[in-house]
This record gives C-alpha cells, structure tokens and sequence, in this order.
C-alpha cells in the first residue's frame, strides 16, 4: 500500500503542500512501516509540473492521494489509474498520516478502484465567509443605490440638443469634451449607441462621439465611489485615467485613419 502527499519538504515533519505542481516534493509513504521516498517536483518545468507529478503517482502505484486541493484534469487521471483521492487535508505530513488513519479510512485503502469521499466542509469558516460577504454587499448598496440615482438624473435632464452645444468642432477639443461627456454617465453601452447617433446626426464631429462612446463604456465618474469602495481609491483612480485618455487616443486615431483612407 502507497500513499502520495504533496508537501513542503522531504519529511514527515514538513507542511503539507497547497497542491501537487506548486509542492516542491511528492512524498511516497508506507502507511504500515512509515518507510517513505521523497521525489523532487519538477516546478521549473512550468505549467505542466502538476501532470509530471500526477505522473509519477500513478508510475509509483500509489494507492490514495492525501492533498489539500487537486484538480479536476489529475483527479480525472488519477482516478482512471485507481488512485483514490482524499482532499481538504492540512497540517503536517505527519499529521495527515495520523488523520487519515484516525477517521478510519484505512478501508478504503484496499479498494483503490472506490473514490474516497472528500473531506468535510469547515462549517465555522463557511460562516465566517460568508458573513464577511454579506457585510461587503450591505456597505457597497448604498452607494449603487446612489450611482443609480445620479445616472437616471443625468440621462432625464441632459438632452441631445444641450450637450451638442459644447462641441465646436477642433479635433483635440472635441475628443476632450466627448471623453468628460462619457465619463459623467453609467449604464448600458446600447445607450451611448443611441445618444451618439443623434449627436452625429445634429452635425457633431465623429471625433466626438467616438470619445464618448469610449469613455461611456470605460470610465464612470458617477460610479467612482462603488469603484473606490470595492478595488480601492488608487485602482479606481488609475483605471478611470487611463481610460480616459485611450478614450481620446482612440477618437483621434480612427479619425486619422479615415482621412488617411480618403485620400
């Protein structure tokens, strides 16, 4: 009988690794003797570190698998060579040993073609996640609620005709006020679709309205404060000003790129 546990370093009293490619050792035990070799993980092999590992179980018989997670691509392998699979185990090598014992699943261990049920849910740290991601939810409504009320103020009294007023038709000017204009608003991208082509229509610059499309879909300054709120002020802040200014650099470079192709 040979159990293969992913682990830390080349003993029993080395931590039990996150998972076989990242594990810098495959340790094979004698579960009765406690005999054990401990293989080198080929980790600078890259991606496919995990599948090496997965294959030197199945090479050296292994019987079970003890791991804190395993995918879903080597369960698939391991279980189609017999290999049993035991994951949600933690500590020590030493004391996954003693635990995997202990719950009395040495049974399982002689009908390797069986798959071993997967450890048992932490119920207290289920709780607490989920807890915490109830009190994300509830600080982070408000401010939607808040982003969806400024967004249907600007939609209702901003019409086509009183923004069309601030294009006076220079290219830098106007890439500049189409990305402010779609900066301040947040919705459905089919929206900006619509204000655009009556924008076009009222003899506003294509330059224009490509910025604002652009900025539309991409920066919201309506919405900053859920942005800041959920990935942080300095996150929130960069993206919106990068966005802002490819908004603009788009606008430009497609109004080059059709003058270009009229003559």
């Amino acid at each position: 009988m040979k159990i293969a546990i992913p682990s830390e370093g080349p003993d029993f009293n080395s931590k039990l690794g996150d998972r076989l490619g990242m594990s810098p050792y495959l340790l094979i035990v004698d579960p009765e003797s406690r005999d054990f070799e401990a293989v080198r993980s080929p980790r600078g092999s890259g991606n496919g570190a995990g599948m090496q590992m997965v294959a030197q179980i199945i090479a050296r018989q292994c019987d079970v698998l003890l791991a804190k997670w395993c995918s879903p691509t080597a369960e698939k392998y391991l279980s189609a060579h017999g290999v049993g699979i035991v994951t949600g185990m933690s500590g020590t090598v030493a004391e996954v040993l003693d635990r995997f014992e202990r719950e009395n699943l040495q049974g399982h261990m002689e009908k390797p073609d069986v798959a071993l049920p997967a450890w048992k849910m932490d119920r207290r740290a289920a709780m607490q996640a989920l807890q915490s991601a109830s009190r994300q939810i509830m600080n982070l409504l408000p401010v939607m609620i808040g982003v969806i009320f400024l967004t249907g103020l600007f939609m209702a009294f901003l019409s086509a005709e009183s923004l069309a007023s601030l294009f006076s038709g220079g290219m830098g000017w106007d890439a500049f006020c189409g990305a402010c204009l779609g900066s301040l608003f947040a919705g459905n991208p089919v929206n900006s679709y619509i204000i655009g082509g009556q924008l076009l229509e009222m003899g506003i610059s294509l330059v224009a309205v490509t910025a604002f499309i652009c900025s539309w879909v991409s920066v919201g300054i309506v919405q900053l404060p859920a942005e800041i709120a959920a990935l942080g002020w300095k996150f929130a802040a960069l993206r919106n000003a990068s966005c802002f200014v490819l908004s603009m650099g788009v606008s430009l470079g497609i109004a080059f790129f059709l003058r270009f192709f009229e003559v």
